[in-house]
């Protein structure tokens, strides 16, 4: 099994072929369901994690997430689907009703991570940038080479000019993440926010879905 964050953002990862329930996850949420999973003790659960990059191109999510329903739904009592729209403007939670299977409530990750409702009290943050643990590590894969920022360093102003934060919505106390975190800040020229959230309501949608039988 690799789960170097390079290889879930191209590759994913592959089912292991047991368990009851199957979650379908982005591969951004690899290591936390990994941690819930051992931390609970959760082993009728099986997890294939689809690859991160596919958040650089939303509209391919729900095409990418219904082959993997179709593929492995004979082979597990259930899925359960562990991405929020993610951009998909409500064509996966559209697929998955079609398909019959749940999903994670909210808009993104982000607002999962810190639980719908607080993130919603949050009415000022238009303007925020917001990274995870994971992108924290993959900032260049995510943001900086995509959006072309190592290449013309310039474009930093137009694409960031409407932005005056940046916040880390962190799922562990790395404090190396946080010093990295803070780096991407000063790159994109922003302020920097630190809020600790922990797993959110990940942990408590799998939970839930673990309790179900």
């Amino acid at each position: 099994m690799d789960l170097t964050d390079d290889h879930l953002t191209t590759q994913g990862l592959e089912a292991e072929g047991r368990g009851r329930l199957l979650l379908i996850a982005c591969g951004a949420l690899a290591h936390e369901i990994l941690a819930l999973k051992r931390h609970n003790g959760w082993d009728h659960m099986d997890l294939q994690c689809l690859p991160a990059k596919l958040h650089l191109y939303p509209e391919k999510i729900t095409e990418e997430v219904e082959k993997a329903v179709i593929a492995q739904r004979a082979k597990y009592d259930r899925i359960f689907v562990v991405y929020a729209d993610c951009g998909t403007g409500g064509l996966l939670q559209a697929k998955c009703a079609d398909l019959g299977v749940e999903m994670v409530a909210g808009p993104h990750c982000y607002a999962f991570y810190e639980g719908l409702d607080r993130f919603a009290a949050h009415e000022d943050e238009i303007s925020a940038f917001y990274l995870t643990d994971f992108l924290v590590r993959q900032f260049d894969a995510f943001v900086w080479k995509p959006m072309g920022l190592d290449r013309h360093p310039q474009l930093r102003d137009m694409i960031f000019g409407n932005y005056i934060k940046l916040v880390y919505q962190a799922q562990t106390d790395d404090p190396v993440l946080r010093a990295k975190a803070q780096d991407c800040a000063a790159r994109l020229g922003l302020t920097y926010e630190y809020r600790f959230t922990g797993y959110g309501d990940l942990k408590a949608s799998l939970e839930k879905q673990a309790a179900t039988h």
